[in-house]
């Protein structure tokens, strides 16, 4: 049943009655998600056309990774903040601002002559472009009521999985058409349109500019330090050797002050930076938690897939980001059918599907070879986008749809930041894995190719008879060509192996479901029903 009563200032206005919503919020709302997307999509825009921006910047190599590493860092940091910014300044406000701000950073990221500028200029897009995501996921939640759910989350759950997925696809394209410029340039006008409607039709609260004398500036500068520092580890721990080196133990330490000093804050403060009060919900809880591993999927494939591509099949930007748009014409295929079972089907059998639809994927993978190509890897490319489809409607319902409106806003910032920090971990631990094993599994592939074993030997002569027949040094020219044979091989096993740690841990979700309380229908979100 809808709520009665009057909202008060700050308070998310609870729809009407009826479930009719006035048009002026559905425009603000169709924006909010284009500038969510434009938010996310920025995150992997450049991730295929690193090499690019390295030769138009004169970057070094050990420099080029931190376009990508400094928008991770200062959106994370964003991200649970916003909830408690758009109380103060009402999420039109907020959003608005962030959009201008977000397009005016992509224009400065276009013009960076060297790569200091372009580090500077990422963080400033990523920071205030962070305070775009949650007040999508705030507002579907607050101003639609649950009859227009399965049509809202769709939305949101396709904008929040599609963005990373094809972000490689785009930038490939963009960069091979044009220039690297174009990565940023994409967002100018559109940014414009977003930044305008926005200020001119989000009505859904009002500020409190009253609580900006509570503001909790120690539990901001800690939380910062926390989010940022262990962001850094994560992002550079497997490069730098992790402890081993004095910056990753130093970043692990700020990150551990300030990671206590936070929770103190969040814990004892009247108004703490951050709300998590929402995680007393067992459904929020444990939504945050699926939030949280279907990160790793999420942005963990998308790391994937185009470092087998390019590392084994050698192919560019652009034909990496061609066939790695199986996976986001599945999810924009997938989305209706989500959004459909989401209102006739148990929130719980839809995850179990969704996460056995991943797992199986993953599973095909683990038997990967050198020679896997587009059809090969067609099926675990539909698999994967289905699989995210299907799961993140329901998560989005079970972890938000429950909570009273009030504890929306602030909730969807800690919600989203689960996803993020899902994904930097994982790439971290994948990162790691990659590493290790594949040094194990060269020492172990050494082992068979030496003077003792006949077959390496034979192959080993033929190579250089072969050389040697143009007159090339034959015997060190196979001896190169066979090391670099193991190489390879260790790397795919590597590979598989992730796969398999993947496929167990989407495997173990199957059976996590079940932890989560099946939610009542009409219940949470929508203005308190």
């Amino acid at each position: 049943m809808a709520a009665t009563a009057e909202p008060t200032a700050g308070a998310v206005a609870a729809p009407a009655q009826s479930d009719k919503i006035p048009v002026r919020r559905v425009v603000a709302f169709f924006a909010m998600v284009f500038g969510m997307f434009m938010s996310i999509l920025d995150i992997q825009i450049v991730s295929a056309s690193l090499a690019e921006i390295q030769a138009g910047l004169s970057a070094g190599s050990d420099e080029i990774g931190w376009v990508q590493t400094s928008y991770l860092i200062a959106e994370v940091i964003m991200i649970p903040l916003s909830g408690t910014l758009a109380r103060i300044v009402s999420t039109r406000v907020l959003f608005a601002v962030s959009a201008a701000g977000f397009t005016a950073a992509s224009a400065l990221a276009a013009t960076a002559t060297n790569i200091d500028q372009m580090i500077v200029y990422r963080a400033i897009q990523g920071f205030i472009g962070g305070g775009m995501i949650p007040s999508v996921f705030a507002a579907a939640f607050t101003i639609f009521p649950p009859s227009k759910r399965s049509i809202v989350s769709p939305m949101i759950g396709l904008v929040a999985t599609l963005a990373p997925t094809i972000g490689p696809t785009v930038g490939g394209y963009l960069s091979h058409a044009f220039s690297w410029h174009w990565l940023f340039l994409v967002n100018i006008v559109p940014g414009i349109i977003v930044t305008i409607v926005t200020w001119n039709f989000i009505d859904f609260d009002k500020p409190q500019l009253s609580l900006m004398k509570k503001f909790d500036w120690l539990g901001l500068a800690a939380m910062a330090v926390f989010l940022g520092a262990l962001e850094y580890v994560l992002e550079e721990g497997n490069a730098n050797d992790w402890f081993n080196d004095e910056h990753i133990v130093m970043g692990a330490v700020a990150s551990a002050v300030g990671g206590l000093i936070f929770f103190y804050r969040v814990f004892n403060v009247e108004f703490p930076v951050v709300d998590l009060r929402a995680f007393s919900n067992r459904n929020f809880a444990f939504g945050s938690l699926f939030s949280f591993v279907m990160g790793i999927g999420l942005y963990g494939l998308t790391y994937l897939y185009p470092l087998y591509l390019g590392r084994i099949r050698g192919y560019d930007s652009l034909m990496i980001g061609e066939t790695m748009f199986v996976s986001g014409l599945t999810m924009f295929f997938t989305a209706p059918i989500a959004g459909a079972l989401s209102s006739r089907m148990d929130p719980r059998f839809m995850m179990m599907i969704g996460f056995a639809s991943f797992s199986y994927g993953t599973w095909i993978m683990s038997s990967l070879t050198t020679d896997w190509d587009f059809y090969e890897l067609l099926l675990p490319q539909i698999l994967r986008g289905f699989g995210l489809m299907i799961c993140m409607v329901p998560i989005n319902n079970v972890a938000l749809g429950t909570l009273s409106p009030d504890k929306v806003r602030g909730a969807s910032g800690v919600f989203n930041l689960t996803r993020n920090l899902g994904g930097a971990v994982g790439l971290a631990v994948i990162n790691t894995i990659l590493t290790q094993r594949q040094q194990g599994h060269y020492a172990r592939l050494s082992e068979h190719v030496q003077w003792g074993n006949p077959e390496a030997m034979d192959q080993l002569r033929n190579m250089a008879a072969n050389y040697s027949s143009h007159g090339l040094d034959g015997t060190t020219i196979a001896i190169q060509k066979m090391s670099g044979l193991v190489q390879q091989q260790a790397t795919i096993l590597s590979f598989a192996d992730v796969f398999v740690l993947l496929t167990g841990l989407f495997g173990t979700l199957v059976l996590c479901a079940f932890v989560i309380k099946k939610p009542q229908s009409g219940v949470g979100g929508g203005g308190g029903h």
